[in-house]
């Protein structure tokens, strides 16, 4: 086994807005940079994969009994579903504001009057009765009965939507429905809110049994691109018809897939991305997800508000991969899920053909394995918030017989258990790694605390915790690799699944207040960049420990991509990503830094006070082309700019190229408005005599130079 060389040397030198950094090239790390520490992590959490990576448009299209959300503590784990009609409809409240409905109102009382989840009657109750009914293959449906119309246009169902018309005027529907009694068309609309104007319509003649229609609607060019826009399903009255699904993708989806966040994910060469959770996990049941897509059931989301319509299952998360170029993970479910269950997915995905669940696989139109390579046998089971949680000895029971019966069915596979998330050195841990031994290679962390933060809270310490937070993280993981050798385990990792800014805004936002929920460093802020990056250089010095990092998450949740009103921008982080990727597949060098420090006074959830942090946190590889590349984080917010000389050591450098991303203040970040405010920008350095390199550093600011 190679052993791990220090590569980082750091002298406390008291000058605060000066640094010394001196790169050995002829120290080198036997371990070159993990491709998949640069993951994301995605999960069917809010607007994650519906209304983020996915394409689909329309909320609820499926026309399912909605689940709001009160809480995930149900004793056996799990969400708890809202029942009080106040809370509902103040739920409703808020994401009308922020969807900028024009009359919220209006689908509240057709929430608690027969109309799912968000959609509403296009008349009034002596025009349109809506009550629910039974789809084709069970699960809920949507009567609607046109009665008569005042103003003698069609009336129906609606929701208000948002279009991707910056990208396309073309639209792809699908309907499910059949008309009562007797044939009867029915008309899709597609109608400007601010006029009034139909702007695009296609009509469906219904019979009276169930069938699926499909068919495009497209806008004019001139269409506003930033505007509310109505969906509606109408007929003239009388009518009566039953509609079990309703599905609307712009013309430029992949595969179902958005392509602005492909884009995204391409631009950042995403290695790996882990699905379906995640709390989720714990109670998702992978057969729901495959077959064909308008016969799958409608079921309530087991860990979060809202449905899981599966509309996007394993056939479409592998499609997504393939599209982005990434590797799949995937974390079974290893709360109410079986051995068997595992297993059988296990083979679904990469069994022959004359398996059970290959020929199964085949039949959904991939004949060819996915050969999925990494499997999470659960997550964070230790935590009465996840469905049927369990405790030490109850996971390693899980563990051995989950990694069992796949392993049988794939010998090839690559197992990761479930560690304690923030305790690499737990009671949960050690009974696993005592319990298993040489049946455990790789545990994984989830990189989650903060805690409660409130108006009092002062904003530097809290930005310095976090900056900080992986000088800690290295003793720890440092103590259970330790541990897990002494067990027996001869190639222990450890794989970070979920890692994010946790901590959380809680009490009144005061004007006086020293934070507030917008002047907080968070996921979305330059700050969760700079923390990525300081656990990435920490994984990157222990050497081959850490196995993978799959950071939370791809879109609207944690750090990453954002899409708001089919509009999807980067957050800081992204940029981080695209800039560290580079340093896959290179080789660590050696690093002297002598800078000033900084010291914190009170803990953040499991970050303690911290003491003496180097106030730069560098890195430096070779390329296997012979480039040195050179990062550096400034993470402290009270030292000011910071006037670096970096000295190579057996290394000539010609031209050096300086790319920098930063903001202003440690809670700068892009918006729908100002996408770009914090993207990653040319900077300049002067290069003297092919060995010494001059340059600024500003707060707030990941920098990467790339010497030739």
């Amino acid at each position: 086994m190679a052993r791990i060389v220090s590569l980082l040397h750091v002298e406390p030198n008291g000058e605060v807005g000066k640094a010394h950094l001196v790169v050995d090239t002829n120290i080198k790390s036997p371990f070159p940079v993990k491709p998949f520490l640069f993951g994301k992590f995605c999960e069917h959490l809010g607007a994650n994969i519906y209304h983020g990576m996915d394409a689909q448009i329309l909320d609820n299209p499926t026309f399912g009994k909605w689940q709001f959300w009160a809480g995930d503590d149900h004793p056996d784990g799990g969400t708890r579903p809202m029942t009080d009609r106040g809370q509902i409809a103040n739920r409703i409240r808020g994401h009308g504001r922020w969807m900028g409905w024009p009359d919220p109102e209006r689908v509240i009382d057709a929430y608690f009057n027969g109309c799912a989840y968000p959609w509403f009657p296009t008349g009034s109750k002596e025009e349109v009765r809506c009550s629910p009914d039974v789809g084709p293959n069970g699960g809920r449906a949507q009567r609607v009965e046109v009665i008569r119309s005042h103003s003698g246009a069609a009336q129906g169902i609606a929701q208000w939507i948002y279009l991707p018309l910056h990208r396309t005027k073309g639209y792809e529907f699908r309907i499910v429905a059949r008309s009562v009694f007797e044939p009867k068309a029915v008309t899709l609309t597609i109608t400007l809110v601010e006029t009034g104007e139909i702007v695009a319509q296609e009509k469906v003649p219904l019979k009276t049994e169930w069938e699926t229609f499909s068919g495009r609607l497209r806008l004019p060019e001139n269409s506003p691109a930033s505007a509310l826009y109505q969906f509606a399903i109408v007929a003239e009255p009388p009518a009566h018809f039953v509609v079990s699904r309703a599905l609307l993708y712009p013309d430029d989806h992949v595969n179902g897939a958005d392509p602005d966040v492909i884009r995204f994910l391409k631009e950042a060469r995403l290695p790996i991305l882990r699905w379906p959770g995640g709390n989720f996990a714990s109670g998702y049941h992978w057969q729901w997800g495959i077959g064909p897509v308008d016969k799958r059931p409608t079921v309530p989301n087991p860990a979060w508000e809202g449905l899981e319509f599966n509309l996007f299952g394993t056939d479409e998360f592998i499609a997504f991969c393939r599209a982005v170029g990434c590797e799949p993970l995937i974390c079974i479910n290893a709360g109410d899920g079986t051995p068997e269950e595992a297993a059988a997915w296990v083979e679904y995905c990469n069994g022959s053909p004359d398996t059970p669940m290959g020929k199964l696989r085949a039949q959904n139109g991939h004949p060819e394995p996915y050969n999925v390579r990494f499997w999470e046998i659960g997550n964070e089971l230790y935590g009465r918030w996840q469905v049927f949680w369990t405790t030490p000895d109850g996971y390693l029971d899980r563990y051995l017989r989950f990694r069992e019966a796949m392993l049988k069915v794939d010998p090839n596979i690559y197992v990761l258990a479930c560690g304690y998330g923030n305790e690499p050195l737990s009671g949960w841990n050690i009974r696993l790694i005592e319990g298993a031994r040489e049946k455990l290679q790789c545990i994984t962390d989830h990189i989650l605390t903060g805690g409660a933060v409130d108006a009092n809270t002062d904003p530097i310490e809290l930005f310095h915790a976090f900056m900080g937070y992986a000088t800690v993280l290295e003793e720890r993981y440092s103590q259970l690799r330790e541990r897990m050798l002494t067990a027996g385990i001869r190639e222990p990792r450890l794989a970070i699944t979920e890692l994010q800014f946790f901590a959380r805004f809680t009490g009144e936002v005061r004007q006086d207040g020293k934070l507030t929920p917008w002047t907080m460093p968070s996921q979305d802020t330059i700050s969760e960049a700079l923390y990525f990056a300081t656990i990435v250089n920490m994984s990157i010095r222990l050497g081959d420990f850490v196995e993978l990092i799959t950071h939370s998450a791809t879109v609207n949740h944690g750090g990453g991509l954002r899409k708001e009103r089919e509009r999807v921008y980067a957050n800081p982080v992204h940029y981080a990503h695209v800039l560290l990727r580079d340093l896959a597949g290179c080789v660590p060098v050696g690093i002297q830094l002598a800078c000033a420090t900084y010291s914190t006074a009170r803990g953040f959830g499991h970050i303690p006070p911290l003491q003496k942090v180097p106030i730069l946190d560098p890195m430096a590889v070779l390329s296997p082309d012979g480039e040195l590349i050179l990062t550096i984080i400034h993470r402290c917010a009270t030292s000011g700019p910071v006037d670096l000389t970096v000295q190579l050591k057996g290394f000539e450098a010609n031209e050096v190229e300086v790319t920098t991303l930063a903001g202003e203040t440690w809670y700068d970040r892009n918006t729908r408005d100002n996408p770009t405010k914090v993207i990653p920008q040319k900077s300049s350095a002067s290069l003297k005599d092919s060995n010494t390199v001059h340059l600024t550093l500003q707060p707030f600011s990941l920098t990467k130079l790339r010497l030739r």
